[in-house]
């Protein structure tokens, strides 16, 4: 027997191989195409939900740029020290601070407007509202209506400033003993040319009625509007806000490691935008934000939030666009640059009403807890 001979039934064998490795090799081959068209079909389905969902991503600054209704939204957080017998800082302010104008965090702090007390004095506004949701810490308000407050700790004051109203925000440093941080957002909400001149009003909205719940591990906070059947207080008469067919929504998401959150939609030509910030890593409708980032979104697409492996905070502004022309100088926003002319006008005449204060940097005794006085007399008092 040659060695050819020797050689054929291993041929066979092989051949037989051959061709069991040659049919598993044609079906291999065959499903490649079908696979790579599923995972190609799948990769455009996300890329898809992100071209159809996103519409903007941008870093964010001191001031967050908004979209209409919205004017813009500053985020405050200052790790205030101990306070002094007159609820300052129990700290020298004469050395590395612009006394009266200091925006520089030193020491984890700033005194923005306040010689003695953090805050901003006695200033006026016109034609639109300031939304402050304070997280952390005390506001103490006071206005030229002679309306008066102290709020804080997850408290929210809705101001209409309408045709002309002076207040003060300070941030009283209430505990001698011990720290006193801070955290807030302050909101500028447009009017409509409508309500550019309505009369002064504020209202406040107490944590305790804030509806505040937990959802697939996220702790959800509805400031404004209605979400996941969760109605906010009513906003002032005169707010853009206060007609829900506007959609206005303020919503604080917490988000616990690794947690899912669907923002639902809802009607197309709403603005809406997701601000992250505060966390490692976030995705948002298929794409990978970075931390401190804004998203605008489509209003008609569910919105699909999924969090990385560290807590995460977002917050979310929208509200139907008013679409009419906005002039703003500084504290006064209005439809033409003649109502500005017309504001400053008002304003060097009667500071809108005058100051019925002692100090333009008013704060409340010590002792006192939360509480509103409103213009009409009525007082709330939350201790």
């Amino acid at each position: 027997m040659s060695n050819k001979d020797n050689n054929k039934p291993s041929s066979k064998v092989n051949r037989r191989a051959f061709l069991g490795k040659l049919a598993l090799g044609s079906t291999a081959l065959a499903a490649t195409p079908v696979l790579g068209t599923l995972l190609s079909t799948k990769k455009e389905t996300q890329n898809e939900q992100i071209m159809n969902t996103i519409k903007r991503v941008r870093a964010l600054g001191f001031q967050w740029e908004t979209q209409d209704p919205f004017l813009f939204c500053v985020h405050h957080e200052d790790n205030y020290p101990k306070g002094n017998d007159d609820m300052g800082p129990d700290k020298s302010l004469l050395s590395g601070r612009n006394i009266g104008n200091d925006f520089h965090i030193k020491d984890g702090w700033r005194m923005y407007h306040g010689e003695r007390i953090p805050g901003f004095p006695g200033h006026p506004h016109r034609g639109f509202e300031t939304l402050t949701v304070v997280r952390k810490g005390m506001v103490d308000h006071a206005d030229s209506a002679g309306g008066a407050g102290r709020y804080g700790n997850g408290d929210l004051q809705w101001m209409t400033a309408g045709k002309g109203l002076m207040h003060s925000e300070m941030f009283p440093l209430i505990e001698k003993d011990k720290e006193n941080p801070l955290e807030l957002f302050q909101i500028w909400l447009n009017l409509p040319k409508r309500s550019k001149m309505a009369t002064p009003d504020y209202k406040m909205f107490w944590s305790e009625d804030v509806p505040t719940f937990k959802k697939n591990n996220v702790l959800v906070e509805v400031l404004s509007g209605s979400l996941f059947d969760k109605n906010a207080p009513q906003p002032p008469k005169d707010s853009w806000a206060h007609n829900p067919n506007n959609h206005v929504g303020v919503y604080n998401f917490h988000f616990d490691a690794d947690a899912e959150l669907t923002l639902p939609k809802t009607q197309p030509g709403i603005n809406r935008t997701l601000y992250f910030y505060q966390g490692n890593a976030i995705n948002i409708a298929g794409k990978n934000v970075p931390s401190y980032h804004a998203v605008d979104v489509e209003s008609n697409h569910d919105v699909i939030i999924k969090n990385g492996a560290s807590e995460s905070k977002v917050l979310v502004l929208q509200g139907r666009p008013i679409n009419e022309p906005v002039v703003q100088h500084g504290p006064f926003v209005m439809n033409s640059r003649q109502e500005i002319q017309e504001a400053f006008a008002d304003y060097q005449r009667d500071r809108f009403g005058g100051w019925p204060w002692d100090r333009y940097d008013q704060v409340h005794d010590r002792n006192k807890g939360r509480f509103a006085r409103y213009t009409d007399g009525r007082e709330e008092n939350k201790g």
